[in-house]
């Protein structure tokens, strides 16, 4: 009977039980659910992720909390970490001692914490995963970071709790004087979330708290014109700042970080030379992974492979001689971990409730705990300060009534009945009838009675003082500026992480080359190079010599300019086309060098040659109003925003559609209200106003600019402003003739006429080989014949002639010779040649 009854019973249900017995009846599915869910709210609020306000997960908190304790400062000896751990396990975290030291272990590791929050003696472990010595073989202390994160603790700025089996108290939250929380990061693993921020620079931070105060509204991009990036202790290069900013806005996204890692060359050979690796990376385990990679045939080229590290890092990968560097090196960052992401996760406790915050909530809400801190301990100094002013007081009023007191005193049978006779005969509150019986008899010295009279004074200001800043919000929050900027000022330092803006598909490392100012030099047979400018020594007028290399006879440079490192470069050729160049992959090279070939470098057609070379200005935006001139040697122009040549892919791109045996001759940037000056080798020129050549697309073949006479070609073109009148134009003959003419002799004509005469065509002068819009004064002037002479001259001994003249003679040729090509170059520079 008694199965048959169990069989029937329902299934959800539990037996009747006896309430003698103190047994709860609860089915197990909701028992299972409940206690479950109590297990994951304890593993997220007491141990995996920390509080928004200290950056502190509660193991950390107590550890800092038990050494604060222990009054083991900056400045104290350091004491046994058995002691230290003893202490945090029998009075706040009952857990296995093991957690807590290993928590302790990564407060003080310096690749672990960007501000290590323990100063650590003895082995405290290593970035190759080498375990920490036992804690009884290491001591520790705190440092000034975590001092800083428990200032003001017994000022009552923070609540207290009691602990596991309420013999002690604990507090709840730091005050935290530093944004804990974005200084070191944390990386925690919960029950259905986790937590994964990174590190920061301590400057950056305070710079963005700042500015939150004075700018209350600000984005989260206004702040990250101030934190730049995560900045992680082991150095390294974080890229992308599109995945920066979207990491920081949402609180999620990943971080592509790379180790640092340059190519060496020296007399034994090329080396890959490793000194950082991204953050939490294991450098032993890197190590091996490219050993694995080498010796499974995947990674070829490699024939040494050595860590050389000491304090720094520095891992050492030889290449043998038929290696590619580069190649070996993007096979290193594409299968280790030297290349890796950092997936942000910015989750918090925000008053006890986990949140994925942005970079602006976070130091919202580290500025209102801030707020109520500095408010607390404001109130506490000024109860404080209110209790010392009301004893000092009674002490005041005693001493004034002196001979009354003592009389009373006196007469008095006990300690009792004198405090209730103090109070009821000079109305004393109690506590200034205890100071005034507890009070030596040196107080009634006449030095002792200043000094409560002076310390009176000092504590109503005091008083005064405090009493105004708890009334102003706005006194309060320049309170935490200033003690922020402070400790900033103290304890921060330079930035680790670079920060590079683009992403690493296509990367160059642009981001870690100084931007540092250089001199390209291109000669007339395609010959580059780029030297430091300190190579040119300057010269005074009328100098002489310009670039001195070692090029062929014949050869000459055709190009000089200066651009910083970083510059785009674009090069026009004389099919119509152009290339596009950072000025850092160039190679650098000395004064007296050759170059490299540019066809190492642009790919060129055989019959194809550079006859422009421009910077692009850096901040180019759309409709600034900066357009590109192109010169065909029979006579047509186009003008093209210059925004369209702003990204130009590696084979180059049509920059002119050349009709016939048409060639490009040169190129300039033109602004609005510009002239053009356009010069045949006929001797003809002609001067319009840019705003008669409309703008046209990049492929266009242009319009004429110049309505040539038969056989005639244009020679030179140049450009200048609409009201200038301290430029000229340089006009050189076959025979070595030329001249200077000021460019207010040359009327504004309309775009497509034949022009007027720039220089009188005879048999002795011959036709025009070149011309330039120069400076009046100063200059240079480089001239190559075809028999491979040349000539280097000032342009102060060029003088101003009228347009229709020949010229003086520049240069004497031998017999059957003509000047070939002409360069003037504005810079007066020297190279210590003649």
């Amino acid at each position: 009977m008694a199965a048959q009854k169990k069989k029937q019973q329902p299934k959800n249900e539990t037996p009747d039980t006896p309430a003698h017995t103190g047994i709860i009846a609860q089915g197990i599915s909701a028992e299972m659910r409940e206690a479950y869910l109590n297990y994951a709210m304890s593993v997220i609020t007491a141990r995996a992720l920390p509080d928004v306000r200290d950056g502190l997960k509660p193991v950390h908190r107590r550890i800092l909390f038990a050494m604060h304790n222990s009054n083991l400062t900056p400045g104290a000896k350091t004491k046994k970490s058995a002691t230290v751990v003893g202490d945090v396990i029998g009075k706040y975290h009952p857990h296995g001692d093991s957690a807590v030291y290993d928590a302790m272990v990564n407060l003080a590791q310096d690749f672990s914490m960007r501000y290590p929050l323990v100063i650590g003696q003895g082995n405290f472990g290593s970035i190759d995963g080498d375990p920490a010595a036992a804690y009884r073989y290491t001591e520790a202390k705190m440092s000034h970071v975590a001092v800083e994160l428990l200032r003001d603790l017994g000022k009552n700025t923070v609540d207290f709790r009691p602990n596991f089996d309420n013999t002690h108290n604990e507090p709840e939250v730091l005050p935290a004087a530093v944004p804990n929380l974005l200084l070191n990061g944390t990386l925690g693993i919960a029950v259905g979330m986790a937590t994964n921020i990174p590190p920061h620079n301590f400057g950056e931070v305070a710079d963005a708290i700042v500015h939150l105060i004075d700018n209350p509204k600000s984005s989260t991009e206004d702040l990250l014109q101030f934190v730049k990036g995560p900045d992680f202790p082991t150095g390294c290069v974080a890229f992308n700042q599109k995945d920066i900013t979207q990491a920081y806005t949402t609180g999620r996204g990943g971080v592509v970080v790379r180790g640092e890692a340059e190519i060496v060359e020296d007399k034994k050979g090329t080396q890959i030379v490793i000194t950082s690796v991204p953050y939490r990376v294991n450098k032993a385990t890197l190590i091996t992974k490219i050993a694995d990679l080498v010796h499974a045939k995947k990674l070829e080229g490699i024939k040494g492979l050595r860590d050389e590290s000491t304090t720094d890092i520095r891992v050492v990968i030889d290449l043998k001689g038929t290696a590619h560097p580069q190649s070996v090196l993007n096979y290193i960052y594409k299968h280790t971990q030297l290349e890796d992401t950092f997936h942000y996760n910015l989750v918090a406790l925000v008053d006890g409730v986990p949140k994925t915050l942005s970079l602006k909530a976070m130091l919202e809400s580290y500025v209102a705990h801030r707020f109520e801190v500095v408010t607390r301990r404001t109130q506490y100094d000024l109860d404080k300060a209110r209790a010392r002013e009301h004893i000092l007081l009674g002490l005041k009023k005693a001493l004034d009534n002196i001979d009354k007191v003592i009389a009373l005193i006196k007469k008095s049978k006990d300690v009792p009945t004198a405090h209730a006779g103090l109070m009821k005969t000079f109305k004393f509150s109690a506590l200034q009838a205890t100071a005034i019986l507890e009070m030596r008899l040196q107080k009634l010295a006449n030095l002792e009675r200043k000094k409560i009279d002076d310390e009176l004074k000092e504590l109503k200001a005091l008083i005064t003082e405090l009493e105004a800043l708890l009334k102003s919000k706005a006194r309060m929050m320049t309170l935490i500026k200033k003690e922020l900027t402070e400790v900033a000022g103290r304890l921060g330092d330079e930035r680790r992480t670079k920060i590079v803006k683009r992403g690493t598909k296509g990367f160059s490392m642009e981001d870690v080359i100084p931007d540092d100012e250089f001199a390209l030099v291109l000669t007339k047979g395609g010959y580059i190079k780029r030297t430091n400018p300190a190579e040119y020594r300057r010269q005074k007028r009328g100098g002489v010599g310009v670039i001195d290399m070692n090029t062929k006879e014949e050869d000459v440079v055709t190009t000089f300019l200066t651009a910083s490192a970083h510059s785009e470069l674009l090069f026009f050729t004389n099919k119509g086309k152009v290339f596009q160049t950072k000025m850092y992959e160039i190679p650098e090279g000395k004064r007296s060098t050759k170059g490299k070939s540019i066809m190492n470098f642009l790919q060129l057609d055989a019959e194809e040659r550079v006859t422009s070379v421009l910077p692009m200005p850096k901040e180019l935006k759309k409709g600034d109003g900066l357009s590109l001139l192109m010169v065909t040697r029979e006579g047509t122009v186009k003008k093209t925003a210059a925004e369209h040549f702003h990204e130009v892919r590696r084979s180059g791109l049509i920059a002119i559609k050349l009709q016939g045996s048409d060639r490009l001759i040169s190129a300039h940037f033109l602004t609005k209200g510009d002239d053009v000056v356009l010069i045949t080798k006929n001797g003809q020129a002609i001067r319009f106003s840019e705003k008669d050549v409309r703008e046209m697309g990049r492929a266009a073949a242009g319009v004429r600019g110049m309505k040539l006479g038969k056989g005639d070609t244009i020679v030179g073109a140049g450009t200048l402003g609409g009201k200038d009148k301290e430029s000229a134009l340089l006009v050189l003959s076959a025979t070595g003739y030329g001249k200077k003419t000021a460019l207010e002799e040359y009327k504004v004509q309309k775009r497509a006429g034949s022009g007027i005469k720039t220089a009188a065509i005879t048999d002795k002068t011959k036709e025009l080989i070149g011309a330039d819009v120069i400076s009046k004064t100063g200059g240079e002037l480089v001239a190559i014949s075809k028999k491979g002479q040349v000539i280097r001259t000032s342009l102060n001994e060029v003088k101003l002639q009228g347009r229709q003249t020949q010229g003086v003679r520049i240069m004497k040729l031998r017999a059957g010779d003509a000047i070939a090509s002409m360069v003037t170059l504005a810079e007066e520079t020297d190279t210590g040649g003649e």
